[in-house]
């Protein structure tokens, strides 16, 4: 290391970066006055400041005119050096901006697509809006995946479905009422029935979700109980795919009775309530124990029961 730098080092242990950016102002503009504006502060405040600095480096720094000032050999050195460092810290603010921003808080909720596509979106906005440094990631997965990531401490939070729920392996308390019901067309002969028993409509052709998706392990789930299978016409990624052809006329199908109401307003098609506990299913919000969250996890929580979606009627 040069003595140069040695004393740098040294005059930055007992001094601030003010100091060197006035240093710098008074040089772009070749005047104390115009340098101690730039750097909002009185011109006596800035003459004491380099003159504490020339007394520092033992050196004058300018040569002082009428009008104005001019470095010094010893003011061009520190200049170099100046410039250097003014870059340097810059350039370090700006990389610990990225740390800043990681530390941001955030938490991460685990849901089975029902819950993320019918309920949250409504929710959300209201909590990231009072809590502005916060970030939520959604992970959808499927009720029984979080049920086990739960368990296994590698979720802290939950909302699964409670056909799925285990009895005493977590902690649950009801988030939303999510029944399932029966949706045909609108000219289909069990359209004008107000309710429907599962085992009356074992026997029709159905259009289904995707075989991995919990609900329609669900129930075919319940059908296997009646010692019946489900015979399928289609099996499809989406509600709305079901809806859409379902109001064609092809098939029938079993969906949440709040997807059902939203597709209403974009296909024809007629809802049947279906009776059963299995069919008249929560989603439930599911912890290891709620009293061991950390207090950002127990806040979220308690927003989640507090502004509970109001029920629908089929």
């Amino acid at each position: 290391m040069t003595l140069s730098c040695l004393i740098l080092t040294e005059w930055l242990m007992r001094f601030d970066f003010f100091d060197l950016q006035l240093f710098l102002h008074v040089v772009d503009t070749g005047s104390l006055t115009k340098g101690a504006e730039r750097s909002a502060i009185s011109l006596q405040a800035a003459s004491e400041r380099i003159k504490k600095l020339e007394r520092h480096f033992h050196s004058a720094l300018f040569i002082r005119h009428a009008t104005g000032v001019e470095l010094t050999i010893s003011g061009q050195t520190l200049l170099q050096h100046a410039q250097l460092l003014i870059y340097g810290l810059d350039a370090l603010e700006q990389e610990m901006q990225t740390f800043q921003r990681k530390t941001t808080q955030q938490l991460t909720l685990w849901c089975n697509s029902s819950a993320q596509s019918e309920y949250l979106p409504m929710l959300l906005p209201k909590y990231l809006i009072e809590h502005a440094q916060l970030q939520i990631e959604l992970h959808e997965a499927e009720s029984n995946d979080i049920i086990a990531a739960l368990q296994k401490g590698q979720a802290e939070l939950g909302l699964i479905s409670s056909f799925f729920a285990p009895n005493d392996a977590l902690e649950t308390h009801v988030f939303a009422e999510d029944p399932l019901v029966f949706i045909c067309a609108p000219d289909h002969p069990l359209a004008t029935h107000g309710q429907l028993d599962f085992a009356a409509i074992l026997k029709e052709d159905f259009i289904g979700l995707l075989p991995h998706h919990s609900l329609q392990q669900s129930i075919e789930t319940q059908a296997k109980h009646l010692h019946h299978q489900l015979h399928y016409r289609l099996r499809l990624p989406s509600f709305s795919a079901m809806a859409q052809v379902v109001a064609n006329g092809v098939g029938v199908a079993i969906m949440p009775l709040r997807a059902a109401s939203h597709l209403q307003k974009l296909y024809d098609f007629s809802t049947i309530a279906l009776t059963g506990a299995w069919a008249n299913r929560k989603l439930l919000l599911a912890a290891r124990q709620f009293s061991n969250l950390s207090a950002s996890y127990q806040d979220f929580a308690q927003f989640l029961l507090e502004n509970k979606p109001q029920p629908m009627n089929a």
